[in-house]
């Protein structure tokens, strides 16, 4: 629950807030698991969301080699036919997407085309508010779809209305609220405890009081003054932070992750499903696609590292027996225009597509927009027939997300 401005302050007046350093209290999910290791079930399932922030250049990540008008269009920047990762006579995979063709081969990978949504905006801010909020008729949305997703479970099962975002300690539109905080974190070294400094005896003494006041924890209490609920709090940091720094040393992954900053992530949030920990929804963000010059060397080290981190993330959660219950899909603001400009490079457009990593058995409907099994869904959009430049789009994000709600068994709004 969110923590009333009275015992926000009773924290701070008493000198507790420095105990966590996420915050004066441990996210929720933390503190629910550390209460019951068990709040989510071996096979509770999990959404991960990946960013892919600044627009990402559709054309150039599912390249249409078949397609002359794709080459006329990009002389400069066009993938050569040779080097693409051909998926079928006209569609293929950038050449630095082999963990994500691999991924498709094992049938372990969904890739939906023509993704958009009506009169779209290329302004990065505006647009990504559409796509955070998935509310596109709202100028000033005050909510995010996950955020309200996990508000309808918090109305039903409170122990699954928990998500989490890492790397940013700004919390992205899609996950507010007006009933749930949900945490951010940069690294898992952020949230431990913080005995403070001084003599080895000052600290040790600290040490001492935060043990009695978890043993105090552990007394029913009838009262629920601020006192109780001091020793809760602090009982549920005390053992949430010693829980977390068993799972930053130990855990072993069965994969073998690339040095990249999405990899890392992904590989905390592997740690995180692992260990069992309640969290049903992730957010994470690869920033850098906003190519407007000189695309062809930085894009492609984009979505190198975008298909390295995808690829070991989900080798590692089927090492654990894992992979089955976890979800994982990627989106941008907006796609690029179909010609290249004068800089080597290509600006807003609307239209795009994304990537959704399927898990055995996932029950998602194609009718939502989403397939049902891995493979190649949508329609391409075409090179010719287009909006002022740009790409139009025949699969509306919506259904997308309304698909990925459904197989969280949260029900998608009307």
């Amino acid at each position: 629950m969110a923590f009333s401005s009275t015992r926000r302050d009773f924290l701070q007046q008493v000198g507790m807030a420095s105990l966590v350093s996420l915050g004066v209290t441990p996210p929720r999910f933390l503190a629910r698991a550390a209460e019951n290791s068990a709040s989510t079930s071996a096979d509770g399932r999990v959404l991960v969301m990946i960013q892919l922030a600044g627009g990402n250049d559709g054309l150039n990540t599912l390249i249409p080699h078949g397609d002359d008008a794709y080459y006329r269009a990009r002389p400069g920047i066009a993938i050569p036919k040779n080097q693409v990762l051909r998926i079928n006579d006209r569609l293929g995979l950038h050449p630095r997407l082999n963990g994500l063709k691999e991924l498709y081969d094992e049938g372990k990978l969904a890739i939906v085309q023509g993704v958009g949504y009506p009169t779209p905006d290329r302004s990065h801010f505006r647009s990504m508010d559409i796509w955070q909020s998935a509310q596109p008729q709202n100028d000033n949305p005050r909510d995010g779809w996950l955020g309200r997703g996990l508000e309808w479970q918090l109305d039903r099962e409170p122990a699954k209305a928990e998500g989490l975002t890492l790397g940013t300690d700004k919390l992205p539109l899609a996950f507010v609220s007006g009933r749930i905080s949900v945490p951010t974190l940069r690294r898992l070294e952020d949230f431990q405890l913080v005995d403070g400094k001084g003599p080895e005896s000052l600290r040790k003494l600290k040490r001492e009081t935060l043990d009695r006041m978890v043993d105090l924890s552990s007394q029913d209490s009838a009262s629920g003054g601020e006192l109780d609920f001091l020793r809760r709090a602090t009982a549920t940091a005390f053992r949430n932070a010693d829980r977390l720094k068993s799972l930053s040393t130990k855990y072993q992954p069965a994969a073998e992750y690339p040095d990249t900053s999405l990899a890392s992530r992904l590989k905390l949030i592997a740690q995180m499903i692992v260990a069992e920990l309640p969290a049903r929804m992730y957010f994470v963000s690869l920033d850098g696609f906003d190519t407007h010059a000189q695309q062809e060397g930085g894009h492609a080290a984009l979505l190198g590292e975008l298909g390295g981190a995808i690829r070991a993330f989900e080798q590692d959660l089927a090492g654990h027996g894992a992979s089955q219950r976890v979800m994982l899909s990627t989106f941008s603001e907006f796609g690029r225009r179909v010609a290249e400009n004068g800089s080597l490079g290509t600006d807003h457009g609307a239209a795009s597509m994304l990537f959704t990593m399927i898990p055995g058995n996932a029950g998602i409907s194609k009718n939502a927009g989403t397939p049902g099994k891995a493979g190649l869904f949508g329609t391409h959009p075409s090179l010719t027939n287009l909006d002022d430049g740009d790409l139009t789009y025949s699969t509306d994000f919506r259904s997308v997300y309304a698909s990925l709600l459904r197989w969280l068994e949260i029900p998608a709004e009307p």
